[in-house]
């Protein structure tokens, strides 16, 4: 044991925590060079290290979610190309949304990546209701464009609902009174914005890009194509099993 004296540095409320602990870890280090023989500056205690895991595991959260979606839309799509029409769909949400962390006030902390983190598997919804609109027309011998064009007239109503419907269950958190209201309103704001830039980009860069990328399917005999045949056999008869016991259940009074 030795003689030691402690030094308590809070930061400010509008202060980073990260760059507060850097800055105090950084003087320390220059501090040390002068001083006597014996004397050592350690840090004995730093709640910044939770906040840093906590961002990490944030981060990697976010890279799972945003492969996940990837594999099960490709999955349900059966097509590279549609595919990837939603993927770059998602990131031109999410990156919109830290344009409003300046005028708002906000900072990247873990309830705003948690927010970005549930807004990945939201904000490609309305890229896969186009997609899918499209792609059904084309199907039906349309031109990427008329079909392009007949699939916004038919879907455009539904996706204002969706970001509508989806603002209307957010936004009133970001009302609340107390500690509660202040910790969720920058978690309740960001994901109403990516909601409703998920439905601006559905309006606009999402047609744009089913005309340049989406084409009448071919016939492919891939192991890939058998596994997406086999896949989407399998959930036809599930559907249809599923829709067999609803239509039991509904005849029987049961529901």
């Amino acid at each position: 044991r030795a003689p030691a004296a402690l030094i308590g540095i809070y930061q400010l409320p509008a202060a980073n925590a990260l760059n507060t602990a850097e800055g105090c870890k950084a003087k320390l280090a220059e501090l040390a060079a002068s001083f006597p023989p014996g004397m050592e500056g350690k840090v004995s205690f730093d709640t910044t290290r939770f906040v840093t895991a906590s961002i990490e595991q944030v981060m990697h959260t976010l890279g799972e979610a945003f492969l996940l979606v990837l594999i099960v839309v490709f999955i349900f799509l059966g097509n590279w190309r549609a595919t990837l029409i939603p993927m770059l769909a998602v990131p031109v949400s999410l990156l919109g949304t830290f344009a409003i962390f300046g005028p708002l006030g906000f900072t990247i902390n873990t309830l705003t990546l948690f927010a970005l983190v549930l807004a990945i598997g939201i904000v490609v919804d309305d890229a896969i209701v186009v997609v899918e609109a499209v792609e059904h027309h084309i199907e039906h011998g349309l031109a990427p464009l008329d079909a392009t064009k007949k699939a916004m007239d038919e879907v455009s109503g539904p996706v204002i609902a969706i970001a509508l419907v989806l603002c209307s269950v957010f936004v009133p958190v970001s009302f609340m009174g107390g500690i509660t209201g202040k910790l969720y309103q920058q978690f309740a704001i960001t994901l109403s914005v990516s909601v409703l830039l998920s439905a601006l980009v559905a309006l606009s860069l999402t047609p744009a890009l089913c005309v340049m990328l989406l084409r009448p399917r071919k016939q492919s005999r891939g192991p890939v194509a058998r596994a997406l045949g086999v896949f989407n056999r399998t959930f036809e008869k599930i559907t249809g099993g599923y829709v067999r016991v609803c239509r039991w259940l509904m005849r029987f009074g049961i529901i």
